[in-house]
């Protein structure tokens, strides 16, 4: 790792001095993706304007039992990394508008979040459900669908292709 680190000094990130400061989140889930556990991964990645501010892949403790509720995970590991980052702008005095925009290429994830009545469906996962519908609610949050070619984060949570 430090091999690499030093081989590569020359390369960043770039942080523009004329960048808007609206925030801007990608959430993903790749359910079933170990075939030893079957355990899932939830990334996401997070952008104030044009400019990566934080990003996350992490394999969870937990099984899924279905693709939505793999990705509604993700949704609410980023809706508590976006409560954590508006914090933070807060503290340094930078003005940030609501709601955060999250974006997530799954339909079924984002009813549940926008629609109580799905919660009956979803008892194992009470906890995530209200909390994201809560910031929802707030205004502190909005929901947008974005399409699985389009999507930012499908490199935290995807194998990469072959060429």
């Amino acid at each position: 790792m430090l091999r690499y680190l030093k081989g590569t000094i020359h390369k960043g990130l770039f942080y523009s001095q004329r960048n808007n400061l609206q925030v801007t989140s990608y959430c993903d889930a790749n359910w079933g993706s170990c075939l030893m556990s079957a355990r899932y991964l939830t990334g996401y990645r997070v952008s104030l304007g044009s400019s990566l501010v934080s990003w996350k892949t992490k394999k969870q403790k937990t099984v899924a039992k279905s693709t939505a509720e793999a990705e509604y995970k993700a949704m609410s590991v980023t809706t508590s990394e976006l409560e954590w980052l508006s914090y933070i702008l807060h503290d340094l005095c930078v003005p940030i508008s609501l709601p955060f925009t999250l974006y997530c290429d799954n339909k079924v994830a984002m009813h549940i979040a926008e629609n109580p009545v799905f919660h009956e469906r979803t008892k194992h996962i009470r906890i995530d459900c209200h909390y994201t519908r809560d910031k929802l609610l707030e205004d502190f949050l909005k929901i947008a669908h974005v399409s699985s070619q389009e999507h930012l984060a499908d490199i935290m949570t995807k194998p990469l292709g072959e060429y």
